[in-house]
């Protein structure tokens, strides 16, 4: 099982190499994140560990996940989410920090991406669009979308104009740089999706 971890982006730094070499990292906080459930193959049909992260406050909970944390003795969390059951020896209330990952490590990162809001075909698809010159009434128009008499409906999938960016995106293949245990924080190599502080899923790259 690949081993997975909830956490924020912080931001972007550098790295630099005891041989000088400089490296673009992107500063995390990875955990520490509590196990919330286990859920095994016999009982849920398949296995995972569901787990919470970041303390929040009693009242920002609804009242039955609020009871299902008194009922467990694990503190109030804001974000939960579930990952592959990577530890046999992980139960209800165990702690999981960020030394579950090795420098050099490779993993694959998932965050939602920058939202651009409402944008055309020219800056959402790098369309060409029409002639600048005098005279012309056809700019930044996404052109003709029709499909004649028959079927008389537009396809499905075309490029139009639309929401930018918000999407769920994985950034595959990023090397772990550097890992300070007693912070939780990670650097991790390159360009991480989403905006500052906001959620992550650091997931183990498949062997």
């Amino acid at each position: 099982m690949k081993k997975a971890l909830l956490g924020k982006k912080i931001g972007m730094s550098e790295f630099f190499r005891e041989d000088g070499e400089v490296i673009p990292v992107t500063v995390c906080e990875l955990g520490p994140c509590v196990v919330l459930q286990k859920k095994t193959v016999e009982k849920d049909g398949y296995s995972a560990l569901k787990i919470g992260y970041q303390d929040i406050k009693e009242k920002l909970v609804t009242r039955p996940i609020a009871a299902d944390f008194k009922k467990k003795g694990i503190t109030f969390k804001r974000i939960l989410g579930e990952v592959d059951a990577f530890d046999d020896s992980l139960n209800v209330g165990s702690v999981i920090n960020c030394n579950v990952f090795a420098e050099n490590d490779v993993v694959d990162v998932t965050g939602v991406s920058k939202g651009k809001g409402f944008a055309g075909v020219v800056k959402k698809y790098r369309f060409k669009g029409g002639r600048e010159t005098h005279g012309s009434t056809f700019h930044r128009a996404p052109g003709s979308i029709g499909a004649c008499a028959f079927p008389s409906e537009v396809w499905k999938g075309k490029k139009l104009p639309g929401r930018m960016g918000g999407n769920t995106v994985t950034v595959k293949n990023l090397k772990i740089v550097k890992i300070f245990q007693d912070k939780n924080i990670v650097l991790i190599s390159g360009a991480v999706p989403g905006r500052r502080n906001s959620l992550i899923v650091v997931k183990e790259k498949a062997k």
